[in-house]
């Protein structure tokens, strides 16, 4: 009886590699994440392990094609493994490329404000933010100007509520988001007028990165205005959070504000007729 003999057919050495560089990538991506996150590391070095565990995916994308280049003009095997690592490198470098035309179609700033002449102030947060973070102080009229031509939705919030009513409805907004209040004063009328004023730490949802927001409430004729300013704490680009965090804001307490107020419904019982009296027939 004659045995047959089976040659296996050779897997490209490329797509070996490719598959092995993008699982390597993904498990270390996964740890960055967890590493930012967590703030165990500083902001630059924690960064800098992401930025690296991309790169790695960014190279499996290579190899991956270069394996393709390879099975088809040599006719060897390893289509598994390169489509798999393209698969995975490209499931984790899409959303830094989104990311990244964003940045290019978006203002390089990262503080947004609704009153760039007179912007809430940072106080109670000055005092908790790093050495190393952005400057507390609103960068000025250039600034301004940009977020104008980028963000010209984002306006003052007039409201025909009380200055107390609006600062409750602000405060309502960001529990609801719990964020993370640092410091909260209630306006103030009479004679000793005060603004309300309200500072709060907001997180972003994927790297968790902590954004400075601060509310102002202010007392109008005919109402308040409320004004807000969000900022990023690193980084000169903001990719559009900070703007979108204020006009997310703004529509809520909006929501809050236009809300009908729950009725208070007075349960009165009628008073009973005494017996023997009442609408009896007189005979």
């Amino acid at each position: 009886m004659v045995r047959r003999r089976i040659s296996e057919q050779p897997t490209s050495r490329f797509a070996i590699w490719a598959r092995r560089l993008a699982l390597f990538s993904l498990a270390a991506t996964l740890i960055a994440l967890i590493i930012v996150r967590s703030g165990a590391l500083d902001i630059v070095p924690a960064l800098s392990t992401l930025a690296g565990a991309l790169a790695l995916a960014l190279v499996a994308i290579l190899l991956a094609f270069a394996a393709g280049i390879v099975i088809w003009t040599e006719g060897v095997g390893g289509i598994r493994e390169a489509v798999s690592a393209l698969l995975i490198g490209l499931a984790l470098i899409a959303y830094p490329l989104y990311l990244g035309v964003k940045a290019y179609r978006l203002p390089a700033i990262y503080d947004v404000t609704t009153d760039p002449i007179d912007p809430p102030r940072f106080e109670a947060i000055a005092r908790l933010r790093p050495r190393d973070a952005n400057p507390v102080a609103y960068a000025g009229l250039h600034i301004a100007e940009q977020q104008r031509k980028a963000y010209s939705d984002i306006e003052p919030d007039l409201t025909t509520a009380t200055p107390q009513e609006a600062y409750d409805a602000v405060l309502k907004v960001i529990a609801k988001r719990k964020w993370h209040v640092v410091d909260a004063r209630p306006p103030q009328a009479g004679v000793a007028v005060r603004d309300g004023l309200i500072e709060a730490i907001a997180r972003t949802p994927i790297l968790s990165f902590r954004d400075d927001v601060a509310v102002r409430v202010r007392a109008t004729t005919d109402g308040a205005r409320i004004d807000v300013r969000s900022a990023s704490r690193y980084g000169r680009h903001d990719l559009g959070a900070n703007a979108a965090r204020v006009r997310a804001l703004i529509d809520d307490v909006d929501d809050v504000l236009s809300a009908p107020a729950p009725e208070k419904q007075l349960q009165t019982a009628k008073p009973a007729q005494p017996a023997g009296k009442g609408n009896s027939a007189k005979r």
